[in-house]
């Protein structure tokens, strides 16, 4: 079975961070191993507090896992301040890691800041020039690349840019673009320095979008643990995510943003017998 680590912080609401992660590892039939950047007090209408971890005892999570278990592919999420930032990307190159996903979480659904300020140069200095593929949201586009995101054109524009700072593969995600929006369609755009994909999907109205972008990150670091070229990762990977963003549909989870159904409402049947 393949391996992937999830280096990111905890939503105590279950939908976002380590927990989606370690749910969209096991449905896509990877196995899962965490480090826990910050914990944090969450559920569906926002976020009431943050605790961050040590640096170092970050690092002791990662060497714990990495010296027993491996991992095939690495995945970032919250990594709140630039000590953290650093200390990642040390152990990344400490261990050679070539698959690194890195999901740049700045933000929460619920608008409540998850990357203090002073990290972001961090971000852009020691992580993202280690990121095999980046999977930036239309808000953290807009900020790593210092440019409005209004259409696909200029998605395209900063997915440029934001490889230009040393990722490899950049997906700049179109869930909230203003352009795509008023066709009723979602379009992601992936760009390799070399190849252009506009991969569209049709929008899932659902108030139950809590951890999406954890889940596509993830299902990413999943698909390319198992195989998978970059392009073909992110297309599984949506396809995966748009699926369950309709099993969610019919939730009824907490007053705000719902999780999403990551098993796509299927339960394992299992006999009491014998």
């Amino acid at each position: 079975m393949k391996r992937v680590l999830t280096i990111a912080g905890s939503d105590s609401g279950g939908g976002a961070g380590i927990q989606a992660d370690l749910k969209t590892f096991a449905a896509r039939g990877v196995y899962g191993t965490s480090a826990l950047t910050a914990i944090t007090a969450q559920n569906t209408v926002g976020v009431q507090g943050v605790f961050e971890l040590p640096a170092d005892f970050v690092a002791r999570q990662i060497d714990s896992v990495m010296e027993d278990i491996g991992a095939d592919a690495w995945k970032t999420g919250m990594l709140s301040n630039a000590e953290i930032i650093g200390v990642v990307a040390e152990r990344a190159r400490h261990y050679g890691v070539e698959k690194l996903v890195v999901d740049p979480v700045m933000v929460a659904k619920s608008g409540d800041p998850l990357l203090r300020p002073e990290a972001r140069d961090a971000l852009v200095r020691e992580l993202v020039p280690l990121a095999y593929v980046i999977t930036p949201n239309h808000y953290e586009a807009q900020m790593l690349a210092d440019m409005e995101i209004r259409t696909v054109a200029d998605a395209r524009e900063a997915a440029r840019r934001i490889r230009g700072m040393g990722a490899r593969h950049v997906v700049v995600k179109g869930g909230h673009l203003p352009e795509a929006e008023a066709r009723g369609v979602a379009v992601d755009v992936f760009f390799d320095g070399h190849t252009w994909a506009e991969l569209p999907a049709d929008r899932v109205e659902t108030r139950n979008t809590h951890g999406t972008g954890c889940t596509f990150a993830s299902a990413i670091a999943a698909e390319l643990a198992k195989g998978h070229t970059p392009l073909d990762a992110v297309r599984r990977a949506k396809a995966y995510l748009t699926a369950a963003l309709r099993a969610a549909a019919a939730l009824r989870i907490g007053r705000g943003h719902g999780p999403l159904d990551h098993f796509l409402g299927r339960e394992v049947e299992v006999s009491a017998e014998g």
